[in-house]
């Protein structure tokens, strides 16, 4: 087609064509979704499962964009920036929003988990999930949590093994922001310093610290087995994770995105755990391939005769959510 006219016809095409875009990227909304931890671990797997399922129930209006990695920020940073509504959406562990509600640190107590099977089954609980989101939504301003999640239970790792709670004496151990960990662990007998997760890496090559504790994947992921490549399978906390929304989001949403977005976030509730679990699997398996050192038969006997009893005194301290909570955990089977 040339001459003038054929220009013109060209033209008209292509500004439709830039027109119908226009009016569909008008329809789509973008929403920033920030965690900390790499894409390849049970935090991208949470963001995927959220992503699929809201651009689906929304026909495309509703896309999140992942931004893993702490891009953002730290987990306390960002939970400040949801908070404000500088961000929509994040992830943070149970220890981190006791930074914002204290009763939170109740899913960070030790042996509060019997085993992988018993968590999984914990976390997608409907009861027990409704008990958290009740527990923000009362003690937190500018955001509230949308879902539960897991990236199993945690386990130490150092340049030596952790065979019985007799080998913790002496140790420095980095912990998270929770009461409860600045409980347990003196408990255990080892001393215990704060950090962010950033700095862990650095720390544990420079013997800041001689022992970090986290799940195995996370371990793998960051490859905190470069600088720890012991690790001791102690299984004394769990990892678990609220899905957070911004207040000031929420509120600019119909009644239907509403809707949208918790059931994208019921989703997650439900089947993410267990993919969680079935990561750390295959994680393990890997780390045993490259040679890191695996101790599977920790005595766990020493330690939870230490945890019990502060399970029910720290639960009662920390207040009646928290009592609630534990005790819908404890009597799932």
């Amino acid at each position: 087609m040339g001459g003038p006219t054929g220009m013109i016809v060209a033209a008209i095409a292509a500004a439709s064509v830039f027109f119908t875009a226009g009016a569909q990227a008008q329809e789509a909304k973008h929403y920033r979704f920030a965690y900390d931890q790499p894409k390849t671990t049970g935090y991208g797997i949470l963001g995927d499962i959220f992503a699929d399922k809201l651009k689906a129930l929304s026909n495309g209006t509703m896309l999140i964009e992942q931004y893993p990695g702490a891009q953002l920020g730290q987990e306390p940073q960002v939970l400040q920036l949801v908070k404000s509504g500088d961000v929509e959406f994040c992830i943070s562990s149970s220890a981190n929003a006791a930074t914002l509600s204290p009763q939170a640190g109740v899913m960070s107590m030790h042996f509060l988990f019997r085993s992988e099977n018993h968590l999984v089954e914990a976390i997608a609980d409907p009861d027990v999930s409704k008990a958290v989101k009740a527990m923000i939504s009362e003690t937190v301003q500018g955001a509230h949590v949308i879902a539960l999640a897991t990236l199993g239970l945690r386990d130490m790792y150092a340049k030596r093994e952790i065979r019985n709670v007799a080998d913790m004496k002496g140790l420095k151990v980095r912990v998270q922001a929770t009461p409860t960990e600045d409980t347990m662990f003196p408990a255990y007998g080892a001393q215990i310093v704060h950090m962010p997760f950033g700095s862990v890496y650095t720390s544990l090559q420079t013997g800041v610290v001689d022992v970090a504790e986290n799940g195995v994947n996370v371990y793998l992921a960051n490859k905190h087995y470069e600088v720890a490549p012991v690790l001791s399978m102690t299984e004394h906390e769990a990892n678990n994770s609220l899905v957070w929304v911004s207040d000031k989001l929420w509120n600019s949403l119909t009644p239907e995105q509403q809707g949208w977005v918790q059931a994208a976030a019921d989703e997650v509730n439900r089947k993410q755990p267990a993919k969680a679990i079935e990561l750390e699997h295959q994680s393990l398996e890997k780390l045993k391939s490259i040679g890191v050192k695996v101790v599977a038969d920790v005595d766990k006997s020493g330690f939870t005769a230490i945890a019990d009893p502060y399970l029910d005194k720290l639960a009662r301290e920390l207040g009646p959510h928290a009592e609630k909570i534990k005790t819908l955990i404890r009597a799932i089977n």
